[in-house]
């Protein structure tokens, strides 16, 4: 069951949202979320579920960081302050009659309220710049706790891909406000038949005929991307042990802990059972693609970190592609490091979506 849309009437307080350019900007860090619901419910089996999506692990990390920090408001303190973070959640069934649920309840038109009655399909509704500018909100409602529970539930990953998305889409603002690194951009297509966006900051650390390394080093983190190609042979190419070979092709000629030192070349972390490799198909705008996530680390274990690359094929020219953001940045937390290179992976372009000279 998709996420129900309902026109924004329903909701008392998305028809009474003001011009975003008179709004304060959203508060707070990415990933930030907060969920406003009475407190018997978000002490029990509601609040539970929803903190076990939103707070879940993000998969692939070398140590343990959740996909969204969700925090509880009661909605009686909800202030002026907090009413202008960037995620809100607002939540309240028919059947639960704490004081919080009253509060929730009044954001609801009596014509909301009858819907929510005659259509327990709908179970959640979406809208932006309610308080702030920049800002999403969401809001879960049912006639009773079981069923809401069981829709979000059945429909927990539809959620967190929203607010994700959500996030990565500020975080692409940001990244390419000041522009875009040109000579890279211009070498991919002139060279490699493929574009994607690379922002300020990075520079290109080597270059191959088949083969490109991006990286920005920071006094806290280094950051890096890379585009790879092959010609492309059939189906077996998207195999995950094949994905991994060739991963490790790879790093083996082009990437090192240190140039000077061979043996220093960068692989695939296999051996850790509790963070294994994953391969999962994906659809990585309009085009089939593996997405392979998971941790590498040096041959002489110097360096480590977390990795994810898709991989794909550009159909008109029959290259098989494997682009891939990783990162080093030892005892740092690594969830919006890794959010903001798949940002920037997703703006890759095959032949056949480059501008027609």
């Amino acid at each position: 069951m998709r996420i129900v849309l309902i026109v924004l009437a329903v909701i008392a307080l998305s028809a009474c949202s003001s011009d975003p350019k008179n709004m304060p900007p959203a508060s707070g860090n990415p990933g930030d979320m907060f969920a406003i619901m009475d407190s018997l419910q978000w002490r029990g089996p509601l609040g539970k579920t929803l903190d076990s999506i939103f707070n879940a692990e993000m998969p692939g990390l070398p140590r343990k960081e959740s996909i969204f920090k969700m925090r509880w408001i009661n909605p009686r303190k909800l202030n002026f302050v907090l009413k202008q973070s960037r995620n809100l959640i607002f939540v309240m069934t028919l059947d639960h009659s704490g004081p919080g649920t009253h509060l929730v309840k009044k954001l609801f038109t009596p014509e909301s309220i009858e819907k929510i009655k005659t259509n327990p399909s709908q179970f959640s509704t979406t809208t932006q710049n309610v308080f702030a500018k920049g800002q999403e909100v969401m809001y879960l409602y049912s006639n009773d706790e079981k069923s809401l529970i069981k829709n979000i539930s059945s429909n927990s990953e539809r959620l967190v891909d929203f607010f994700n998305q959500k996030e990565k889409d500020r975080m692409s603002q940001s990244l390419f406000k000041a522009g875009q690194v040109k000579g890279a951009g211009d070498a991919l297509i002139k060279d490699f038949q493929c574009h994607i966006k690379v922002p300020f900051g990075y520079k290109i650390a080597d270059k191959k005929p088949d083969f490109m390394w991006l990286r920005q080093i920071n006094p806290r983190d280094d950051k890096d991307l890379f585009i790879a190609r092959k010609k492309y042979g059939s189906a077996s190419d998207f195999k995950k042990e094949n994905l991994i070979s060739f991963r490790d092709d790879i790093c083996h000629a082009y990437l090192f802990e240190d140039p000077d030192k061979t043996d220093t070349y960068l692989m695939t972390e296999t051996t850790i059972p509790f963070i294994p490799v994953t391969a999962d198909t994906i659809n990585f705008n309009g085009h089939f693609a593996v997405r392979l996530r998971g941790l590498w680390r040096s041959h002489t274990f110097g360096m480590g970190g977390p990795f994810e690359g898709f991989a794909l094929v550009d159909e008109g020219t029959q290259q098989f592609y494997y682009i891939e953001g990783f990162t080093f940045s030892p005892g740092k937390n690594q969830r919006e490091i890794m959010r903001e290179l798949e940002t920037i992976l997703y703006t890759f372009k095959t032949s056949t979506e480059l501008p027609k000279k």
